[in-house]
């Protein structure tokens, strides 16, 4: 499931990413790797709030669409 359908106060394992090679390195360089915990800490206007890493940050719906997590 993309992790743009997770529900604020879940934790997601990431699995893969959907997108161009160069997207997918940038959100590696912000923490977002496979078999890494990512959990949603809330939403904003245009995107949502995370947990990766033990830090904060704030990603579009765009990006968190191409971010596949399971339990």
């Amino acid at each position: 499931m993309p992790l743009a359908m997770v529900a604020e106060g879940e934790t997601r394992i990431i699995t893969d990413f959907k997108g161009r090679e160069k997207t997918n390195r940038h959100l590696q360089d912000l923490g977002f790797v496979r078999g890494e915990k990512v959990r949603v800490l809330g939403e904003n206007g245009g995107g949502m709030i995370l947990m990766v890493k033990d830090v904060k940050i704030a990603l579009n719906r765009g990006l968190a669409q191409r971010i596949m997590v399971e339990d």
